[in-house]
């Protein structure tokens, strides 16, 4: 199942054991959810290992995510519609409706087809490939908030907009207090508000006020939510002062929860980080040219090997350019050897439809990756240096 291919719902959905969903209750799942990194916005894995991963990106692992949990919902509630067509609907009702942000989607008549182009739209903060690789607050830290207004929807379709507007507002508001309070921010406090910021679906010119937020929040699972953002924003080197566990302790009492979830909570957010610190992209203080280089990497490294065999197939058949990826792996290729194999090698992205970003502009920036990896998928008498990593 390949998250980033056609088809890839259809083929999950029949995968899915519905006893597994049906045997889960809400929190179990939702704190499996946090643990799988996607309330945090870093999908380290697959909620309750539903799928086994085959180096999947964090892009991939965060759609099906999403998707997982849709499908949880839409069974915990057991409405009549169908689940695609249910969900299509849902999104259509909270689109803008002067130029709604999936407006270009909305003409495709195949319900799997048309989902799956919503869903990959959505988990981006930027779906320009140019500025993706120079971003890494790449995937969109607030999804859950289209979980729970899916769950008003499947409840109740009227205002359903203004439901996720209003619990987005009341959202950013306590957030960012928490954030706005502290003396000192660091690194990691400003890269938060950024990525929450680039988030936020609504922007809104003047933002409701913390009674009015708390007036907002009344769900369980709303209640959790803001608490493990909360968590994420007093989070500071795995130290909360004292201000901040004032804020907590008011929270925790103005919304009615026990002590023990917001305990959870911190202990929750500590662990996750600790756990996977080197993963969470917003923890790192990367320059652009780290960034670019990072990201730009797993994109070639995953485009090289979804397309290995046709890829090994069609240089067999460029014997010249198998001969200059395989000397460029035992000496530096002249000038003049780089621009033939960049030539040939373009000749042969244009025969694989997902290499059509290499012929992009700015998609030339990405071939030197390109040389770097494709000599590892090549037989081993191909380079007779290759030191094997593992040896």
């Amino acid at each position: 199942m390949n998250p980033s291919a056609s088809g890839w719902i259809k083929k999950l959905l029949k995968e899915v054991s519905e006893t597994m969903y049906s045997n889960t209750e809400t929190t179990v799942f939702y704190n499996n959810l946090k643990h799988a990194g996607f309330i945090y916005g870093s999908n380290i894995k697959v909620v309750l290992d539903i799928v086994k991963p085959f180096e999947l990106s964090e892009e991939e692992r965060c759609k099906i995510n999403l998707l997982l949990t849709f499908y949880f919902i839409y069974n915990k509630e057991n409405p009549k519609a169908p689940f695609t067509e249910s969900l299509i609907k849902y999104y259509k009702s909270i689109g803008d409706q002067k130029r709604s942000f999936f407006e270009d989607l909305f003409s495709d008549k195949s319900a799997d087809s048309l989902l799956e182009k919503i869903i990959h739209k959505r988990i981006h903060i930027d779906d320009n490939f140019i500025t993706k690789s120079f971003n890494y607050f790449l995937i969109n830290a607030l999804l859950f908030v289209d979980v729970l207004g899916y769950q008003r929807f499947l409840q109740d379709e009227k205002q359903i907009k203004n439901y996720v507007k209003n619990l987005e507002s009341a959202l950013e508001t306590i957030v960012f207090s928490v954030i706005e309070n502290k003396t000192e921010k660091s690194a990691y406090d400003k890269n938060l508000v950024k990525l929450f910021e680039d988030s936020i679906r609504h922007k809104n010119a003047k933002l409701v006020t913390y009674n009015d937020a708390i007036t907002i929040i009344k769900e369980p699972l709303e209640k959790l939510y803001i608490i493990d953002l909360v968590c994420m924003a007093s989070w500071t080197d795995k130290i909360i002062d004292n201000e901040e566990r004032d804020f907590l302790n008011q929270l925790k009492t103005d919304l009615n929860i026990d002590r023990t979830v917001v305990v959870r909570s911190v202990n929750d957010i500590n662990l996750f980080y600790d756990e996977h610190k080197e993963k969470v992209a917003f923890l790192s203080s990367k320059n652009l040219a780290q960034s670019f280089y990072t990201n730009s990497s797993k994109i070639v490294y995953k485009l090289i090997t979804r397309n290995s065999k046709r890829l090994i197939k069609e240089l067999s058949e460029s014997k010249e350019a198998l001969y200059l990826l395989t000397q460029s792996t035992q000496r530096n290729l002249t000038d003049e050897e780089q621009k033939k194999i960049q030539m040939q090698l373009l000749d042969i992205f244009k025969s694989i439809p997902s290499l059509a970003i290499f012929m992009l502009p700015g998609g030339m920036l990405l071939l030197p990756l390109f040389i770097k990896f494709i000599p590892r998928l090549l037989p081993s008498a191909f380079d007779d240096n290759r030191i094997d990593e593992d040896a």
